[in-house]
């Protein structure tokens, strides 16, 4: 039996991935602080190849057990999340990182960093491969999550060519999917709780900015397959479906059956007007490509809700 060790695991992403890889016969142990992650999400995980380790990651972490793998997905994750924890956030992409690779490092197991599309900053090339450096504001209030990740990107490639540690980075994309908290500033859980409580739904800026939403099914199922393959270098996982801000929030409204309306507000500073992955690599290397689409992943997060849609 595998023993996977997912950092953040009792977050969005982190709880999914602990329940797929538990399907697939790992052995799991999960390690977060909760600061932003909840036991809610995993409540109904149970049994002997189960553990929930309460541990801050800025401090070091060991496990007694061999591991197999490491998947680093702990960080804040959300506007609302990292602009509320500046200098948690910096601290988890730096000393989180590097200790979740130490950990990597002495029990020979393959590592994962969970990195994300927000190192390109606002692109000024669309789609978004790989090869592109980005242009990110370091000094803007998005910037402590920004370089967060790209400083993480830049140690997991310092312990892979220096240390031998057997490395990935997947670039992560707008995911959704149930279990997002739905006041956690991003759009989709906002709009949704707006809709269902029949408020109007807040579109920033003229809404014609871009972004590209991915299942989380298909997402994890990305991290697994990136995992247990040998690549090293970057890789974007996400949907290539793009939406502008305001397409979406016509779809919730539909997707749910509400009466709201929409308003605008003043654009966030540094708000990115295109995101959407080229996902090349993860066709060519992984032969991954995702299978849920926007209209039925609403269905699902909203069936997760309890909540039936009016309006396929």
């Amino acid at each position: 039996m595998p023993t996977s060790v997912v950092t953040g695991g009792a977050g969005f992403l982190g709880s999914h991935l602990c329940e797929e890889l538990l399907n697939r016969g790992h052995r799991v142990i999960c390690v977060d602080n909760l600061e932003t992650g909840s036991l809610a999400n995993i409540e109904h995980v149970r049994g002997d190849a189960f553990v929930f380790l309460p541990h801050d990651l800025t401090v070091h972490v060991d496990v007694a057990e061999d591991v197999d793998f490491v998947y680093h997905l702990a960080s804040p994750a959300s506007p609302i999340d990292y602009l509320r924890l500046p200098l948690q956030t910096l601290k988890v992409g730096s000393y989180g990182t590097h200790h979740a690779l130490g950990l990597a490092k002495v029990k020979r197991a393959r590592f994962l960093l969970a990195s994300t599309s927000e190192v390109y900053g606002d692109p000024q090339v669309h789609p978004q491969p790989e090869t592109y450096w980005g242009h990110v504001n370091p000094i803007g209030p998005r910037g402590v999550y920004d370089e967060a990740k790209r400083y993480a990107e830049a140690l997991t490639m310092a312990y892979h060519r220096q240390q031998g540690v057997d490395t990935a980075i997947v670039r992560i994309f707008n995911t959704y999917g149930p279990r997002m908290r739905p006041h956690d500033g991003r759009a989709i859980p906002q709009f949704i709780s707006q809709a269902l409580d029949q408020k109007p739904l807040t579109v920033y800026g003229d809404g014609l900015q871009t972004r590209s939403f991915c299942y989380v099914d298909d997402l994890v199922r990305g991290l697994v397959m990136l995992a247990e393959s040998g690549e090293h270098l970057p890789v974007n996982i996400g949907n290539p479906g793009e939406y502008t801000i305001l397409q979406l929030a016509e779809a919730i409204i539909a997707a749910t059956g509400s009466k709201s309306q929409i308003v605008y507000e003043a654009l966030p500073v540094d708000d990115p007007q295109v995101r959407q992955p080229d996902i090349t690599r993860a066709r060519q290397l992984l032969g991954w490509s995702p299978e849920i689409e926007l209209d039925e992943g609403l269905q699902r997060t909203l069936a997760s809700l309890g909540k039936s849609a009016a309006v396929a």
